[in-house]
């Protein structure tokens, strides 16, 4: 009995015309970005020239768009995941999209829309942190509001806040 198993790590392979078909449809459906369109065909063993083809076509036809990606993006994380613009400006850029358009993006985002959210979000975070002091609870929540996205700043002026209105439990 063999007691590894070995996986089969061979590539799918289209032809261009597939994917760009496959491609087609999937920008029909949700925002793709240009590094989602090149992963996908990397991953269905379409050669770098032929991706490069497919990937002209789709912009040429309005199928791909880098600005309107970035804004649908920095849309969807900012009001359905809850992100700060930190994080949306990370996950943009991993995504290749170019530092000008990121900016573009980032600039519907209202102020005092991020501040609510982080207010809201430090708010419901904090009655699940069990601290034994202040300062345990401060460090929680400190780290928990830069890991969203937030800019230091602005989450450690909520957290003081926070941890001043929160009442001190006595053991």
């Amino acid at each position: 009995m063999e007691t590894e198993k070995k996986y089969d790590r061979t590539v799918r392979t289209k032809t261009p015309e597939q994917a760009l078909r496959l491609l087609m449809n999937r920008c029909a459906k949700a925002e793709l970005s240009i590094s989602d369109a090149r992963r996908s065909m990397y991953r269905w063993g379409i050669e770098r020239e032929a991706q490069q083809s497919v990937i002209d076509t789709l912009i040429e036809q309005r199928f791909i768009d880098e600005r309107r990606f970035a804004e649908a993006y920095v849309r969807e994380k900012a009001r359905l995941n809850r992100w700060g613009i930190h994080k949306i400006r990370t996950g943009l850029r991993a995504k290749q999209i170019p530092e000008e358009t990121i900016a573009e993006a980032l600039q519907q985002l209202d102020q005092m829309d991020t501040n609510g959210t982080l207010e809201s979000l430090l708010k419901r975070k904090l009655r699940t942190i069990r601290a034994k002091n202040a300062y345990e609870l401060r460090g929680k929540l400190l780290r928990y509001g830069i890991s969203q996205g937030f800019d230091y700043g602005e989450v450690s002026d909520w957290v003081d806040r926070l941890v001043e209105a929160a009442p001190e439990d006595d053991e």
